[in-house]
């Protein structure tokens, strides 16, 4: 990489804190925010799905975004799976081109919530990410290692059917508020588990959450007392947690005024200058189209991502997953741009 420290989890961190390093960092979380494909897997002989169940695997298809000077970080898992299949539910696990899905609920309703199992670190797919973060912390020292958690209310909706969940937000409060609480219990083991071995940052997705699903006052009331409670767990034992909000946020900018996250992650519905004049000290993370990278138009992501910086971002990121069909030359458009930034920037200071 072109950069004069090393350490690229610092040069996240310092962004995460509001401080403008050598350069926009530029990372995909992992996770919901997906940073594999196709091209990706044949290149280092590493596949899905067996990359979701086997730690080497995982963590050598992991690492070759950082390795070929992509992102910045490294980031697993690929799916957002793992944790409503360690308390109970059915996951189907894709293959090459698809991600992992949640095929058969754990419980009915939110009524069934003491059905849930609590999750164990030490077998399934929550060891498998366990031990892949721990592989890549030592063969990867100076990348930024985040660990990823689905967010509260899609791993809820992941454990019971959506519309059922969402329907009993108003008609069940108590018992929804108390799946979520066993939920939100869940998710900070898991990320305390992630951090333990080895993860310097985490990433929440809740694509789920969204202001344009929950409406802002279903949103205060269960998603970011939720949100915030992970956050205020995690932050003090780790150097960031992320949050990634799907949709158009217009309509909850009070609420994520306070949330308590290090950065938040948006969609690339969200106008990055109006989001940075209604959040003024949050740290902005995106949103690059996934569908422009996906497309493979050079001029057209090169312009996204220069009007994406120009417009407040702190950290430079896709506003999704990537789609496997997405190209490494088309990607790599994202960390060169912020490079050939970096260097104009130097020769106008020189």
């Amino acid at each position: 990489f072109v950069s004069k420290s090393t350490d690229l989890s610092c040069l996240l961190a310092e962004a995460l804190l509001g401080n403008k390093g050598e350069r926009v960092p530029c990372i995909c979380p992992g996770g919901m925010m997906n940073m594999i494909t196709s091209e990706m897997m044949g290149a280092c002989s590493s596949f899905w799905p067996k990359a979701h169940v086997d730690a080497e695997t995982m963590a050598k298809l992991a690492e070759f975004p950082y390795k070929n000077r992509l992102f910045d970080n490294i980031g697993v898992p690929f799916c957002m799976t793992v944790e409503a299949e360690a308390m109970g539910a059915k996951v189907d696990l894709g293959d090459e081109f698809t991600e992992p899905r949640v095929c058969e609920y754990a419980i009915g309703t939110v009524t069934e919530h003491n059905k849930l199992q609590p999750i164990k670190m030490d077998e399934g797919r929550r060891k498998v990410v366990l031990d892949a973060i721990r592989l890549l912390c030592q063969s990867n020292p100076d990348a930024a290692i985040i660990g990823n958690i689905t967010g509260p209310i899609s791993t809820a909706s992941s454990l019971i059917d959506a519309n059922v969940f969402y329907r009993e937000l108003r008609k069940e409060k108590a018992a929804a508020h108390a799946a979520l609480d066993f939920v939100t219990e869940q998710l900070i083991a898991f990320g305390k588990a992630q951090i333990e071995a080895g993860a310097e940052f985490i990433a929440i997705a809740d694509p789920s959450g969204t202001g344009e699903i929950l409406g802002p006052k279903l949103f205060e009331e269960y998603a970011l007392p939720a949100l915030n409670r992970i956050c205020e767990e995690l932050k003090p034992l780790c150097k960031g947690v992320i949050v990634h909000i799907c949709g158009q946020l217009r309509t909850i900018y009070p609420q994520l005024a306070k949330l308590k996250c290090s950065g938040l992650s948006v969609d690339a519905v969200v106008n990055i200058k109006e989001l940075r004049k209604n959040l003024p000290n949050m740290a902005i993370i995106g949103n690059i189209s996934t569908f422009a990278l996906a497309g493979g138009n050079a001029a057209v992501i090169q312009n996204l991502c220069n009007s994406t910086i120009d417009g407040g971002v702190d950290v430079l990121a896709p506003a999704c997953g990537l789609g496997t069909t997405s190209t490494v030359e088309s990607i790599s458009i994202m960390m060169k741009t912020a490079i050939a930034r970096m260097e104009q920037k130097e020769k106008a200071d020189a």
